[in-house]
């Protein structure tokens, strides 16, 4: 467990603050919106004045089941006297500037995090952050609601890829566990989160997949997104965040990876698995993340020669 004096200290950061601003990172996905709302939770059922924001004016909308998905903001609170990061392998991962004087806490389980907060839970043994929140109300005693444990097992339950990640232990199913003789419904969680998709989303996938192409003797696949393309589907970005995963599972690929402008920049997405390690390429590209599952941004809204540098990068680092 994560050192024990920094959630205890976490908490006295908590109890002085008058009010708190709780960050999420942009492109959110399950992992930072459930940590960010499981503290939410408690901090309304314990009337601590707060906020949870996200940069994103749209958020995605699989996620609504949480309770107070609907409070999130896109604006900055006037005043706040403390930050929580919530799944933030970097304070640039949240799309805006904080002033650095302000103090702050950082629960993250990302490998490339520098621990850049007043205080930070950081642990990339984790399979997600919500672990990490977990543990923060259990080192406390702190009472865990159902609408609580809903939004940390949602969490787990994702970013774990459904509990298959090399990063499940007993630990993670031990807490997954409690959550459920808390009042949480696997079935709920499992059908909010891959049964609702729209229709849109069919329209734009098969238009990524057809941008499939195999590299280094197939053991490199990549897609792309074209962003035209969302409005002639109707789609949105967050909605095919699973084509990553539909290519790493050909045979032949080690490492899939995902190409897509966001803020005319180049949001690239890499995932991995026979323990390829694709943390090596986001670092290269002043990105993070963890050793099978990383992510970088290039600075140029041009894919195709993001592609190009990536695929060369990866000819000059990998044997295969």
């Amino acid at each position: 467990m994560e050192d024990k004096i920094n959630y205890i200290d976490a908490l006295n950061l908590i109890k002085d603050a008058h009010y708190i601003l709780i960050v999420t990172h942009f492109n959110p996905d399950a992992d930072t919106i459930s940590c960010g709302l499981a503290l939410s939770n408690y901090f309304n059922e314990n009337k601590i004045k707060h906020k949870v924001f996200n940069k994103s004016k749209i958020l995605p909308l699989q996620f609504n089941f949480l309770h107070r998905f609907n409070k999130i903001v896109n604006k900055l609170p006037k005043y706040y006297d403390l930050v929580i990061y919530v799944d933030c392998g970097a304070k640039s991962r949240i799309g805006i500037d904080i002033d650095e004087n302000i103090k702050s806490i950082n629960i993250d389980h990302h490998q490339s995090n520098n621990s850049f907060a007043t205080i930070n839970i950081v642990d990339s043994n984790k399979a997600s952050s919500s672990e990490l929140i977990y543990e923060f109300f259990e080192v406390n005693n702190l009472n865990i609601s159902e609408q609580t444990a809903l939004c940390i097992y949602t969490g787990i339950y994702d970013d774990s890829l459904k509990f298959s990640t090399s990063r499940c232990d007993k630990t993670t199913f031990d807490i997954a566990n409690k959550l459920v003789h808390l009042g949480v419904n696997p079935n709920l969680v499992d059908d909010s989160l891959n049964r609702r998709d729209s229709l849109a989303k069919y329209r734009l996938l098969p238009k990524i997949l057809d941008t499939l192409e195999l590299h280094n003797k197939g053991k490199v696949a990549t897609i792309y997104i074209n962003s035209s393309w969302l409005k002639q589907t109707g789609a949105s970005y967050n909605e095919c965040e699973d084509a990553i995963d539909m290519i790493l599972n050909i045979a032949i690929v080690d490492i899939a990876i995902y190409f897509r402008v966001l803020d005319n920049k180049t949001r690239i997405s890499l995932r991995s698995k026979n323990n390829v390690d694709v943390s090596i390429i986001a670092t290269h590209f002043n990105g993070g993340g963890h050793k099978m599952s990383a992510g970088c941004t290039y600075l140029d809204d041009n894919i195709l020669e993001a592609k190009k540098n990536v695929l060369n990068f990866i000819s000059n680092t990998y044997k295969f």
